[in-house]
């Protein structure tokens, strides 16, 4: 039996459908300001970048991280960095740290620029964040090392709980300073994820599993984590997740599947990864004949043509765990743009005590 859950109008609901809006706007400005960044980056003859960000915000350096490029990409947690900093604050060479913040003012996004100032000032920085009153838009660095900050469309700074329109447009903001993708390509990606979204949110789903498992190659292992991690938050933990590699869940975490999870296998663009994905799908579906498994990408059941770069996609591949999540939350009862009420979870990262770090 399948139903179709019946939203009340919630901010998280609204954020979710505004993305392609929200992305097509941007285009232009983003164009212009990407372009300013990429010089900067040149003229300061930067060879290595730590992408840096908590929850979420760090998901999205996973994603870059996975892709070529002639910068020399590390994906390093803030929480990560804050915790040990004796890990990385003594590398050498020329570092560029681009921090992502939806607020920008999470503990952590505090904690790494204090210790950036007081350790490392040379080191430069880029701050992209939703919010142009959080610390990442405000807070200057002392030098010698500069500082740019891109401030994103207001729109992005999600009111809900879970980061929606906060993740795709800060990933694909990156990846225009970064890398080669030209933001010229950001009406496409909209179009099609209205259609994504239309289809999806319209749809008939079946009722809410127990368990649900995402699972992703190269760069869309780190969206299969996002995925993960938007339904466990908006079901407020009811809803059991894991993420992996389709070849890494073989590995001994296949062994969570039982008759009440859901499975979501991403194929890659590339036709060589997608033939691994669509393996694993299968093997799934032949030893657990009563589980659904639902494969999203080129020829999947859940059709997604994209650009072809898996890191850019990845913004259509997430939208599914996006729009279920939020249908699930609301089958349960819960108040979509606050699930936790208030309690254990928050959704800014706050009160962490920082600790000084003696180097």
């Amino acid at each position: 039996m399948t139903s179709t859950p019946t939203l009340p109008e919630t901010a998280t609901w609204a954020e979710i459908h505004a993305q392609p809006d929200i992305w097509a706007a941007w285009a232009d400005s983003l164009a212009t300001q990407s372009r300013e960044i990429r010089d900067w980056i040149a003229a300061r003859g930067i060879d290595t970048v730590w992408l840096v960000g908590a929850g979420t915000s760090a998901f999205i350096g996973g994603i870059i991280a996975a892709g070529r490029s002639d910068l020399r990409f590390e994906d390093r947690a803030s929480t990560d960095i804050v915790s040990c900093p004796q890990d990385c604050l003594t590398a050498s060479g020329r570092i560029l740290v681009v921090q992502f913040g939806r607020s920008g003012s999470s503990s952590e996004s505090i904690g790494v620029m204090e210790l950036l100032d007081k350790h490392r000032p040379d080191i430069d920085r880029l701050h992209i964040t939703c919010n142009p009153d959080g610390a990442l838009a405000t807070r200057p660095a002392p030098g010698p090392g500069q500082m740019r900050v891109l401030t994103l469309p207001e729109a992005t700074h999600d009111r809900g709980f879970a980061m929606t329109s906060s993740f795709t447009t800060m990933l694909l903001s990156a990846l225009a300073c970064l890398t080669d993708f030209d933001p010229a390509l950001l009406p496409r990606l909209a179009e099609e994820a209205r259609g994504l979204i239309g289809s999806l949110a319209g749809d008939t789903c079946a009722p809410r599993p127990e368990r649900a498992v995402f699972l992703g190659s190269g760069a869309l292992r780190s969206m299969a984590r996002e995925s993960a991690l938007k339904v466990l938050e908006l079901t407020a933990g009811r809803t059991v997740t894991q993420w992996d590699s389709p070849l890494g869940y073989r590995h001994g975490p296949k062994a969570a599947v039982n008759g009440q999870t859901e499975v979501y296998v991403s194929l890659h663009p590339d036709p060589q990864t997608a033939r691994y994905d669509l393996d694993v799908a299968e093997e799934i579906r032949s030893q657990f004949p009563h589980v659904r498994v639902t494969t999203i990408g080129r020829g999947g059941d859940i059709a997604v043509t994209g650009t072809g770069d898996a890191r850019v996609d990845a913004v259509l591949h997430v939208l599914p765990a996006q729009i279920r999540a939020a249908q699930w939350s609301a089958e349960l009862g819960l108040p979509v743009d606050d699930p936790f009420q208030g309690r254990n979870l928050s959704r800014v990262v706050s009160g962490v005590t920082l600790y000084d770090w003696q180097q």
